[in-house]
């Protein structure tokens, strides 16, 4: 089986995502560039996600993708979650668990959507954004416009997030400390995250970052659910069982020895610089092989979900910040 062209167009993307979210001082991930400049690609040159292109791009949505959410856990030590303390460690955890539940419950009752959409807009939005829906396509089984169409509520909201609290946080009445738990629990990307938290002060953005990092730590135990979620779906056979995400367990055992080890810097930050290459490739990857029709038949409804749980995260997540203020 040839992977050389497949790979080789998803790394070309790659590069000039990588390049120009860098440009950009890291405002947008380079994910979503490489997912948008892969569809673009790919509905202009559909030739170019068929044929002997097609085994690199499976190579790359398939295998690199469960590498890459592995190694994802490079950015996280389980002393940087530590530091923030309970009080984050709570919003976190009612603000994930809470979005997860209204997406699963108002996507399949009352917006009719399958399970696999509902899914990852919720795994989207609750965690962390594109990585996170990656993470989760291989165990819901969901379609490459499915993941598309998630990954695009993530871009609109995450966007949105990241430009509207700068604007609103002198009037929230949180301090630096709590606003940056509240930012880190609430916006969907960890850039968008950075991008929010360093418009807003030092301190507000090293907190963030960290509460945003914890969020990102749940991502293995939450993969577990969504494969269990799945299992009892109407849409799937009785029988049906949800692959078991081995990836996830890498993703924990990576943050464990980061945390436990004393790894030289230099071999961290390589391993983070060849995490987002892996993860960049397999999103040009998705792209590539989504065709926009498809995505118009996936329609408005997890566009609609994704705008509630947005309203959900800003308001509901303010709310209980300032509930658990007595923590911080």
């Amino acid at each position: 089986m040839n992977l050389i062209q497949g790979l080789s167009l998803a790394g070309l993307l790659a590069v000039v995502s990588v390049a120009l979210a860098q440009q950009l001082g890291g405002l947008l991930s380079p994910l979503i560039f490489a997912i948008l400049f892969g569809l673009v690609i790919g509905n202009l040159l559909p030739a170019l996600s068929q044929g002997k292109w097609q085994p690199g791009l499976e190579f790359c949505k398939k295998r690199l993708l469960r590498i890459g959410v592995a190694f994802y856990g490079i950015n996280i030590t389980l002393q940087q979650v530590a530091e923030v303390g309970a009080g984050a460690l709570v919003v976190d955890i009612l603000m994930l668990g809470s979005t997860l539940f209204i997406a699963w419950w108002l996507g399949r009752r009352w917006l009719g959507l399958d399970g696999p959409t509902a899914l990852l807009v919720g795994s989207g939005s609750a965690i962390c954004g594109a990585a996170a829906i990656l993470a989760a396509e291989p165990v819901l089984r969901a379609r490459p416009q499915q993941t598309a169409m998630a990954v695009g509520t993530v871009v609109l909201f995450g966007t949105l997030a990241m430009l509207l609290y700068p604007l609103f946080y002198p009037w929230l009445g949180l301090s630096p400390q709590a606003m940056g738990i509240y930012t880190g629990a609430t916006i969907h990307e960890v850039a968008q995250v950075v991008a929010a938290g360093s418009a807003m002060g030092d301190e507000v953005a090293r907190v963030a970052i960290i509460s945003k990092l914890t969020r990102v730590m749940m991502l293995a135990p939450v993969l577990l659910l969504l494969g269990y979620l799945l299992s009892r779906g109407s849409d799937n056979a009785p029988a049906a069982r949800a692959p078991l995400p081995w990836f996830a367990f890498g993703f924990v055992a990576v943050v464990v020895a980061n945390s436990l080890l004393s790894l030289p810097a230099a071999w961290v930050d390589a391993i983070r610089h060849l995490d987002t290459w892996a993860l960049t490739m397999a999103m040009a990857a998705l792209g590539l092989s989504t065709q926009l029709g498809a995505l118009r038949a996936v329609g408005i409804k997890p566009l609609l979900l994704a705008g509630i749980l947005f309203l959900h995260l800003t308001l509901g997540g303010l709310i209980v910040t300032h509930m658990a203020a007595g923590w911080l």
